[in-house]
């Protein structure tokens, strides 16, 4: 307090971590509870006037402990120093019985030295044995993957969401050995995102966030050239801070200050949580006290520890290579060939894809598709894909109805003959461009090329396809299609999605109704309208993938890069999507 040699752990993204130019400061959004890739890290402030003498208060960080552990998605938790008041061993055995808590459950944590917690704060992390470094770091080993040798300094590993994070929990005075120390770690694990806690670092003393003389000691040594390391938490001043400070790579470095001991109660064990949303590509960031709201607020708590202030509530951009998920390992076709498949396509290939080259159909069914259309500018293959995607390859197009070029089902295809009376899964994996232009509306991934006037129906805009997963001018996708029960259309409607990343839709019919799945979660525009099959089949009318027709002529060729396709003629359960 102080008031007014290593193996490297394994990458888990490869690449330079890169922070957008401006992050955000907003009261947080509520975790996104259907992305799987959402973790929490817990942040604990300085307790030490909960252990200060004959003054003994362990319940409210028992209190905190115990809330943490019932964090379902809590990934890791870490104290900013200062423990005790005094650095006692009668203190110290004091707080021992709440990080015991977290060690029962196998939680994995942190905890480094405060200047208060030690018998003799002018000294720095050679000082030799203390009650601290004898009961404290010993309890948190799990996960710790080094120490140095003075064992004031450790460095930890934890998974959040499926990515490796590597946590450093530094000494309040590091020496010249200590700096050397924590430089090797991070030179070990360059690809590895990091975060580094410490004691004394940031202040922000009238409000105004600067680094003190150690905080600048860890900036340029530890921070300013080691490019994964995306943000530091330190105790020790008050009020609560944050600075935002650019690294020698030009890209920005999240600095929090995180203490409540002024408060009413030493803070009552506050803790500070940071919500890792790897697909929003955000950390939300809350501050909560479980021994006050476990028991009601009195009007003084009210006023101290309601902790809902700018700095204490907050959201900040991840680094751009934290936001892409960890690619799976290639899956080969014949493991994508489920029970029902009608047609499989993958674009593994190089080089453009002129007309008339073909595209073979992995299902074996000869559902070949062949290019075709206007070809001044030819459709071209590529590597990029989506992570979960089985085949490590797509296609692209660039034109429009003038110039580019599309796929269609050669005549003798099977799939043209498909009605699809007992049920249908269509699936595909494709990504839109930036920008997304008025050439790019109302493309269709992939579509049926009869008109439903061709195909009998006089309700509607018979003009359109008898089936068609579209993408609209706000970047929803429509799955509009003519049944074979109905005399009119139904529709299945998306939500507005992000330009330059990579998505998976499917469309399950059961026989009675159609639901539309986007990465695997279910839309909210289904339709309830009982509907079975797909109208157009007597014609014998090819499918086509990336263009879209009207009255039976080409309208729109799809702008964008469309992978994996796959259709089968029955309802897929969720688990059975090529993204799972």
């Amino acid at each position: 307090m102080l008031a007014g040699g290593l193996a490297g752990v394994g990458a888990a993204a490869a690449g330079p971590f890169l922070l957008p130019t401006a992050a955000s400061a907003a009261v947080p959004a509520a975790p996104s509870g259907g992305s799987s890739r959402v973790f929490t890290l817990a942040i604990i402030p300085d307790t030490q006037y909960l252990f200060d003498g004959e003054a003994l208060h362990p319940e409210p960080l028992a209190e905190t402990m115990k809330y943490l552990a019932g964090i379902k998605d809590l990934a890791f938790a870490a104290h900013l120093g200062d423990v005790t008041q005094n650095g006692r061993a009668t203190e110290i055995e004091a707080a021992k019985g709440p990080f015991g808590i977290l060690a029962k459950k196998k939680i994995p944590f942190s905890v480094l030295a405060g200047n208060h917690d030690l018998p003799n704060s002018g000294t720095d992390d050679q000082r030799g044995r203390t009650p601290f470094l004898d009961t404290l770091p010993p309890l948190a080993g799990r996960q710790r993957i080094a120490q140095d040798a003075g064992g004031y300094n450790s460095a930890y590993s934890f998974d959040g969401a499926g990515t490796t994070f590597l946590l450093l929990a530094l000494d309040w005075r590091l020496s010249a050995a200590g700096i050397a120390w924590a430089r090797s770690v991070l030179e070990a694990n360059a690809q590895t995102p990091t975060i580094i806690t410490v004691h004394d670092a940031l202040s922000a003393d009238g409000g105004t966030p600067v680094l003190s003389s150690h905080g600048k000691l860890v900036w340029d040594n530890l921070i300013k050239d080691h490019e994964q390391v995306f943000l530091s938490i330190n105790g020790h001043f008050w009020p609560s801070g944050r600075l935002t400070q650019t690294n020698a790579a030009g890209n920005p470095v999240e600095l929090h200050l995180a203490n409540y001991q002024e408060l009413y109660y030493g803070g009552a064990a506050a803790v500070r949580l940071y919500r890792f949303d790897l697909d929003r590509g955000v950390v939300d960031v809350s501050t909560e006290v479980p021994y006050i709201s476990g028991h009601g607020l009195n009007q003084l708590e009210r006023e101290e520890l309601q902790l809902t202030a700018g700095t204490d509530r907050f959201s900040f951009a991840l680094p751009a290579a934290l936001r892409a998920p960890t690619p799976r390992d290639p899956r080969p076709a014949s493991a994508m060939v489920t029970a029902g498949t009608e047609a499989y396509w993958r674009f593994e290939g190089s080089g453009s894809l002129a007309a008339g080259r073909t595209v073979e159909d992995a299902s074996g069914r000869g559902n070949t598709l062949v290019a075709t259309g206007p070809s001044t500018v030819p459709l071209a293959f590529t590597v990029d894909s989506h992570p979960s995607q089985p085949a490590r390859g797509s296609v692209r197009f660039t034109g429009t109805k003038d110039t580019g070029a599309y796929l269609r089902t050669v005549d003798a295809a099977p799939l043209n003959k498909a009605s699809f009376d007992k049920g249908y899964t269509f699936e595909a994996f494709f990504k839109l461009p930036e920008p997304f232009t008025g050439d790019s509306a109302w493309s269709a991934l992939i579509s049926r090329w009869v008109s439903a006037k061709t195909a009998g129906r006089a309700i509607g805009d018979v003009d359109e396809p008898t089936a068609t997963l579209s993408i609209s001018g706000g970047r929803e996708l429509q799955w509009c299609v003519y049944p074979t029960n109905l005399d009119r259309s139904t529709t299945n409607w998306g939500h507005e999605l992000r330009t330059t990343r990579w998505w998976h839709v499917a469309v399950v019919n059961d026989g009675r109704n159609t639901t539309m799945y986007i990465d695997g979660c279910a839309v909210v525009r289904n339709p309830s309208t009982v509907n079975k099959g797909l109208a157009g089949a007597e014609s014998g009318a090819p499918w086509a993938v990336g263009a879209y027709s009207w009255a039976g002529e080409l309208d729109k060729t799809w702008i964008g890069t469309i992978g994996d396709i796959r259709i089968v003629s029955r309802p897929l359960d969720p688990r059975e999507f090529m993204i799972a």
